[in-house]
């Protein structure tokens, strides 16, 4: 008896003994699982650090440069110191004239350029603008610009060139006459609106192209503004395009820019852009634009507010990828200020016309002859009929993006 209950004891405690093996077993098996679910894990993860490693390495960040350099050959009828004093009635007077391009009879170095693009990491792109000259080295824009903002917002801070209107963003290089239209450089004088400030813009979610935007900027612009006792210019404007049809596109804006002069008067200027543009093939195509400027700005010593105009209209045609042509004519439309500084000189029939050849050898550099007969300058107390013809080369090496049209 005693036997086959220590028997039946042995019996159930290899039972017991069997069973919790069996346990043993699957508890390894399962930490064996979750070890090789954990290493494929790290192989993932280190799989991923290295693709970002080549993501964002070092030389993802180094600067696009390019280099522009732009010279001139110049024929005028009129001396340079005389041409250095010229006037225009009611805008600039004698001797405030600023000429950084084309200044000289005979040969101009007018400038070089460097310019440097980056991208600072996934929310920031920077950039930086050197403008050289016999004068010096001047920083003439440096902003950064936001990447990665949401509902169609962008913000841009540094100093900078204003959106107002069609050009006053393009630098010289880039206009389509090496001239700048007459009351561009009237109001604004030859760079523009170009400061220090923040800009925000913001384009709908339409499918019609619409960006809105306000630029909040210094003021330092002498011609139109330059009340310096805090920022003073505040810039806004509304641009619009839409493809009429396969080969037709417009585009059209609308601007303002309100400051104060360096005696706290208020001065406004308006504009309104318009330019079309018919692609006649692949590198042919038609540009048709024009642009009306006018500043109503209060006098310095009465309640008088003097108003001033004027417009521009460019027509060039490409023919090809190499060669193109155009004309040009501006106009000071009104001009009702104190013109008695000018007594006995006909101050009426302020324009100008401009014709324009251009040979383009390869995209990154240009060759242009221009032909002008300006009729809007007093040079040593008269009226004078200023006639020139230019040929002008302009290079860019490096990286340098495209110009929009």
């Amino acid at each position: 008896m005693k036997k086959r209950i220590l028997l039946s004891l042995c019996l159930a405690s290899s039972l017991f003994a069997d069973a919790e093996l069996e346990a043993i077993k699957e508890q390894v098996k399962k930490q064996e699982l979750k070890t090789a679910q954990l290493e494929q894990q790290i192989v993932t993860i280190e799989q991923k650090n290295t693709n970002q490693s080549a993501s964002f390495s070092q030389n993802a960040y180094l600067p696009d440069i390019a280099f522009i350099l732009n010279t001139s050959a110049v024929g005028r009828n009129i001396a340079n110191p005389a041409y250095a004093n010229l006037a225009i009635p009611g805008f600039i007077n004698a001797g405030d004239a600023e000429l950084p391009f084309n200044a000289n009879r005979g040969f101009n170095f007018n400038y070089a350029e460097l310019a440097f693009h980056a991208t600072v990491d996934p929310y920031f792109d920077a950039f930086a603008i050197f403008h050289i000259s016999e004068a010096g080295l001047e920083v003439e824009e440096a902003y950064i610009t936001t990447r990665a903002l949401s509902y169609g917002l962008k913000v841009k801070a540094g100093k900078f060139k204003s959106a107002f209107g069609r050009i006053n963003e393009k630098h010289q290089h880039s206009w389509l006459f090496a001239e700048q239209p007459i009351i561009y450089k009237s109001l604004f004088g030859p760079d523009g609106i170009s400061d220090d400030g923040v800009q925000l813009q913001w384009v709908a979610p339409t499918d019609t192209y619409v960006m809105m935007g306000v630029d909040a900027m210094q003021g330092r612009n002498e011609r139109s503004f330059g009340n310096l006792a805090q920022n003073n210019l505040y810039v806004g404007y509304i641009k619009t395009s839409l493809d009429l049809t396969e080969d037709l596109s417009l585009l059209a804006g609308v601007s303002l820019a309100h400051g104060q002069t360096d005696v706290a008067k208020n001065s406004d200027v308006y504009g309104v852009d318009l330019t079309l543009r018919d692609q006649l093939g692949s590198y042919s195509s038609l540009i048709l634009q024009s642009e009306y400027l006018q500043r109503n700005r209060d006098q310095d010593t009465t309640d008088n507010t003097d108003k001033q105009a004027g417009l521009y209209s460019q027509f060039v045609y490409q023919y090809n990828n190499n060669y193109s042509g155009g004309l040009m004519y501006d106009r000071i439309t009104k001009n009702e200020t104190d013109l008695s500084a000018y007594a006995g000189i006909d101050t009426d029939n302020l324009d100008r016309y401009i014709a324009m050849l251009e040979y383009k050898p390869f995209p990154m550099s240009r060759l242009r002859l221009e032909a002008s007969y300006d009729r809007t300058k007093v040079i040593n107390g008269a009226r004078e009929n200023v006639k020139t013809v230019m040929l002008t080369l302009n290079v860019a090496a490096g990286a340098h993006g495209a110009h929009s049209y």
